[in-house]
């Protein structure tokens, strides 16, 4: 596996979006929500850099699944979906690839009553994206490669490394 970003490039790159979304969002009702699985280990590293009341809700939505490698139909599992009236929110995802994951979730948050809706994601991948969205928050731009680790998988493994890599013949 080639590493493309170590642990400590993500520690740093997390605790500077903290600091950037806490200035952001003082005085006002944050609601995280976080799109499950891939974002799980971010948002738990990103909160813990966040210091005001905020809440968390998860999301789960999917395009993606087993070892594929291209988006099929978005799948939104919609017994999670929280409770975002008068709030601001927040939607956080592992990686910003097409673009139609986070731009159908950000018109369903609006949907369901939010005050304001950003996206922070972790990744940007250049190259592959479909629908226009800017991310109001990215860690890191990348190469379109297929990468794993910290939350992002490969056939559901792979998302317990600390660093985000290109598997061997993946690149």
């Amino acid at each position: 596996m080639k590493v493309l970003i170590t642990e400590d490039q993500i520690r740093e790159r997390v605790a500077a979006l903290g600091r950037q979304i806490e200035a952001d969002y003082q005085g006002k009702p944050l609601t995280i929500v976080a799109v499950l699985t891939g974002s799980l280990i971010l948002l738990a590293d990103l909160i813990r850099q966040i210091g005001l009341p905020l809440r968390v809700a998860l999301l789960q939505a999917s395009s993606y699944k087993g070892a594929t490698m291209t988006a099929g139909a978005l799948i939104i599992n919609e017994a999670f979906a929280p409770d975002v009236i008068g709030r601001d929110v927040l939607l956080l995802d592992d990686i910003l690839d097409t673009g139609h994951t986070l731009s159908t979730l950000v018109a369903r948050m609006h949907e369901r009553g939010a005050n304001s809706v950003k996206t922070a994601v972790l990744l940007r991948k250049l190259g592959r994206q479909e629908v226009h969205l800017e991310p109001d928050y990215c860690g890191f731009t990348i190469p379109d490669a297929f990468v794993v680790g910290y939350g992002l998988d490969f056939n559901d493994d792979y998302r317990h490394l600390p660093h985000v890599g290109i598997l061997d013949g993946m690149a």
